[in-house]
């Protein structure tokens, strides 16, 4: 399940930092999070690091990208090998 940035982000720059697959990146308005990239976490974290940080709570599931933890660790796995 890749996560999503909703328009309730107030660009506080906290969560960029801590994704440890640069999943997120400024969008035209607020965050956004590539879901080619995000693993929740997985791999790397027991949780979402950037829904840990969020002040406003605005990450949640992507429904348009429901995973099962199986497949974010292939992910995870395959962004290893291909350097991040």
């Amino acid at each position: 399940m890749a996560l999503m940035i909703t328009e309730e982000c107030i660009n506080c720059d906290v969560c960029e930092p801590e994704c440890p697959n640069q999943a997120i990146s400024m969008g035209p308005e607020f965050y956004v999070i590539d879901p080619a990239k995000c693993t929740e976490c997985v791999g790397h974290f027991d949780e979402p690091q950037c829904v840990q940080v969020c002040p406003v709570e605005c990450i949640p599931v992507n429904p348009e990208m429901v995973e099962d933890k199986q497949s974010l660790l292939q992910k995870f796995q395959r962004l290893q090998e291909a350097g991040g």
